[in-house]
């Protein structure tokens, strides 16, 4: 049967992982659809008749971003999370994601972009959390994996190019679905949340002598589709390692939103928490990190380090601060050398201007070396989890959360993922060094040929229609 008012509101699966609509708080608005046929594309990409009235989703969560009445909202899983808490065989680990610590105080009052990772982690370890690490040490070990991935395909030609980055599990189920065709393209290395999972449960289980069995990962990320990612069949390498067969690599994601409503109902507020440290060992992260929330820091991050990768030298002052690739246009480009390579980089976010991308390359444009794909405006800064400050979202608010995270990153003396001293040392005790046999094992993985999903039709490049069009919300 046809979902309920296709024509106004993108449908959603009863199973969907990510997202899901409660039908009593329902408008009919028509936001939904506007903003995943046109800053998502995949609304008007496929077909229902075609698909057997299923719909496609690849878990953004904008759609919950921009619904006025709440009506859509992520799948809560943070019940499951206190039941662990209150279990006390469980060992519950939680690790944060740059985005949430500039997001998270909207929910209790802070202006945007605020920073509040102290009171942040003060906040988990109140709510009962046995250790409270940092997914920015992930994001370094992202950095040398797909860094190091970059530069063999550029001097040894091991792969195609462009490598397109892979940390955004939207636009990796987008292409998958929409594009297979550029999968050989799409980096192996997994996004940070993908490698903070199997190294807790294998490094850091170790060096804390910790029952494998008893940990429960939980990711608090502005991503609703990370729900989906930790659920994908490869996510579950801990279990080889550990011989486990039923152990996920991450057990649980909380979106920044989530957090904010558990601690509400225990009646805390963020204000009156004190500043408390990350867990030692997998809680140091560099800048290249932290900016991995932003539109353009994946890039840049990985620039820095490819950089010295190939010349075994820093990079000079200009690649702390990658003007070309930073902003808010939806395809930014830039051309660096890096000794005597030459790289031509491009950064994208919104799935739509991936899809005007991806078509410019099939009808012979320009050639690249690098592409960053993220899904959601201005980065992971602007998740499908983050707090609905406004709705819609300004740019303004996305604005003070990136400079908060480019802010920080300009503090820090450790600017450089392959200059975190707890980065060298689990590759120093643990994966030896990037790109070795255990690293492909844990931290790198697989994609799959969705474009099945879309039924006999495939994909359909359908314009907006005209509700989209005449309704469009001003952006500021």
């Amino acid at each position: 049967m046809k979902p309920s008012f296709a024509d106004i509101r993108i449908p959603i699966e009863p199973d969907n992982p990510a997202v899901r609509r409660e039908e009593s708080l329902c408008i009919k608005c028509g936001q939904c659809r506007q903003v995943c046929e046109r800053d998502i594309a995949v609304g008007r990409l496929y077909a229902l008749k075609s698909t057997n009235d299923t719909a496609i989703c690849v878990h953004c969560g904008q759609c919950a971003n921009v619904c006025p009445v709440d009506s859509i909202k992520e799948v809560y899983e943070y019940g499951e999370v206190r039941q662990a808490i209150e279990d006390p065989e469980k060992i519950v680990i939680f690790s944060t994601s740059p985005s949430v610590r500039v997001g998270h105080g909207e929910e209790f009052g802070y202006p945007a972009g605020s920073f509040v990772e102290g009171k942040m982690v003060a906040a988990l370890r109140s709510l009962g959390a046995d250790y409270v690490l940092d997914t920015n040490f992930a994001a370094n070990l992202t950095i040398m994996e797909e860094a190091s991935e970059l530069v063999e395909r550029v001097t040894k030609k091991t792969k195609p190019l462009p490598q397109f980055t892979s940390c955004c599990p939207a636009w990796v189920k987008f292409a998958e679905t929409f594009y297979p065709e550029i999968l050989p393209h799409i980096s192996s290395a997994k996004s940070p949340i993908g490698m903070q999972g199997p190294t807790i449960k294998t490094y850091f289980a170790q060096k804390n002598n910790l029952d494998t069995s008893k940990i429960v990962n939980v990711a608090v990320t502005p991503c609703t589709a990370k729900k989906f990612e930790i659920q994908r069949g490869e996510m579950n390498i801990s279990s080889v390692s550990n011989g486990a067969e039923d152990m996920r690599d991450m057990d649980y994601v909380i979106t920044t939103r989530e957090l904010a409503r558990w601690l509400r109902e225990e009646g805390r507020d963020l204000r009156d928490m004190p500043e408390s440290p990350y867990d030692s060992l997998m809680g140091a992260a560099s800048g290249a990190g932290v900016i991995f929330g932003n539109t353009g820091g994946v890039m840049e991050a990985a620039a820095r380090t490819a950089y010295y990768l190939i010349t075994g030298e820093n990079p000079p002052e200009d690649y702390l601060n990658l003007a070309p690739v930073r902003g808010m246009d939806g395809i930014r480009e830039a051309e660096v050398v890096i000794g005597d390579v030459p790289l031509r980089l491009a950064v994208i976010h919104g799935l739509e201007h991936a899809r005007q991308f991806i078509k410019r390359m099939a009808d012979g444009g320009k050639n690249y070396d690098f592409v960053e794909v993220m899904t959601c405006p201005g980065g992971c800064i602007g998740g499908g989890g983050q707090p609905k400050t406004e709705v819609p979202m300004t740019d303004d608010i996305r604005q003070a959360r990136i400079r908060a995270l480019y802010d920080k990153d300009a503090s820090m003396v450790v600017r450089y993922s392959h200059k975190n001293p707890d980065i060298k040392r689990v590759y120093e005790e643990h994966y030896i060094k990037p790109l070795s046999e255990v690293a492909e094992e844990l931290l790198h993985t697989r994609y799959n040929d969705r474009s099945k999903d879309l039924g006999a039709a495939g994909m359909q490049e359908k314009p907006a229609d005209a509700f989209s069009l005449g309704k469009r919300w001003r952006r500021t």
